[in-house]
């Protein structure tokens, strides 16, 4: 057998999850030496119904299947046995036993950040994960992140801006790219970064793929940024993972008003550090100083319209900000629209405004 042929006669085997095959592994080895073991030899690790899974091999059709995915160019399987397995992967307390990769492989070795956050993002909320991560990948930090949409697709759109470019760890086979909304930017990470996943060919969304995938989103990176998250987001998760596998967590701090806010205002509280700049990433890291941010600026920061600075950076309400500049609601709701167009103010639920930059 090929070495690959014996990795996918272990791993695709249904049945037999990566609990028993990092079990296995250790126990025999190699997974040619799992394939060779007799049924005793596997009695102590397996049940009767698991060494019958194994010794009837994988469904000859995923086995194909992903053979052929591999034999394309720029298809990779990265075992736990490779050289270039990540180091980062291997200090967890439950590294895959292998992932299939698409794309640039020797990003693998690179010092990684990951960047997550809430999909429902604000519109400033995706402009700082997109600076915030083009700076750092300048700097020659690879990205990291779900490919989910809000904050993780404008952290992989920013890492793709620089040398260090971007990782995608994804819950789904990589022949499938979920969210469908992403397939264009999927592609893009195929090309100049890495996509990820454990998952075999042909695994479709579900919801406890994700856990999965952020403690490898978590696993590879040296900190964890999380740039909005309300209490109950997904991007907590990870943000705990991160602390249980001894990494760094940090998070970008908001509006008081804003629920996707709170989740980084309660991980500040727990002890997280609080990032205004990429400087404050570096220097946390002990990595290369970094140049200004200007992630929590953007545009038109200075100079601004008088009506901005009367809108602050809390939500405020029509006749809020009437009384605070003294033109009536008639007239704000017409400059308000032309800001909206701009791109600088968004409206919120109930009929509050909120400036964006």
């Amino acid at each position: 057998m090929y070495d690959r042929d014996a990795w996918l006669g272990l791993t695709l085997v249904s049945g037999i999850g990566d609990g028993a095959q990092r079990k296995l592994l250790g126990a025999f080895g190699s997974p040619e030496a799992v394939l060779a073991a007799s049924r005793s030899q596997l009695a102590p690790h397996l049940s009767a119904k698991q060494i019958d899974a194994l010794q009837a091999g994988p469904d000859p059709g995923l086995l194909a299947q992903t053979l052929s995915w591999l034999d394309e160019p720029g298809h990779h399987l990265v075992t736990w046995l490779d050289e270039d397995y990540p180091a980062q992967l291997r200090e967890m307390a439950d590294p895959p036993v292998l992932v299939y990769a698409k794309g640039r492989r020797e990003m693998l070795g690179q010092n990684c950040l990951a960047i997550v956050g809430s999909r429902n993002a604000t519109p400033q909320g995706e402009a700082n994960a997109e600076a915030f991560a083009q700076i750092l990948s300048e700097a020659g930090i690879t990205i990291v992140s779900g490919l989910a949409l809000g904050i993780d697709a404008a952290a992989h759109r920013g890492g793709l801006k620089g040398a260090g470019s971007t990782i995608a760890v994804v819950g789904t086979g990589l022949d499938r790219v979920y969210p469908a909304r992403n397939r264009a930017l999927a592609h893009e990470i195929a090309e100049k970064g890495l996509l990820l996943s454990e998952f075999p060919l042909g695994t479709i969304s579900a919801p406890g793929h994700f856990p999965k995938r952020n403690r490898i989103i978590s696993g590879l990176s040296h900190a964890v940024l999380v740039v909005e998250a309300a209490l109950n987001s997904g991007s907590l998760i990870t943000a705990r993972l991160a602390l249980e596998q001894g990494r760094e967590v940090m998070a970008i701090p908001g509006s008081i008003h804003s629920p996707l806010s709170k989740g980084c205002h309660a991980l500040i509280k727990q002890g997280a550090k609080l990032v205004e700049s990429a400087q404050d990433i570096a220097e946390e890291l002990a990595w290369p100083a970094m140049p200004p941010s200007v992630a929590l600026a953007g545009p038109g920061t200075d100079g601004t319209a008088p009506l901005l600075q009367h809108l602050g950076f809390d939500p405020v309400s029509l006749d809020q900000l009437s009384e605070r500049c003294g033109l009536t609601v008639e007239a704000l709701s017409a400059k308000l629209l032309t800001l909206e167009l701009e791109g600088l103010v968004t409206q919120l639920p109930g009929g509050r405004y909120q400036r964006l930059v």
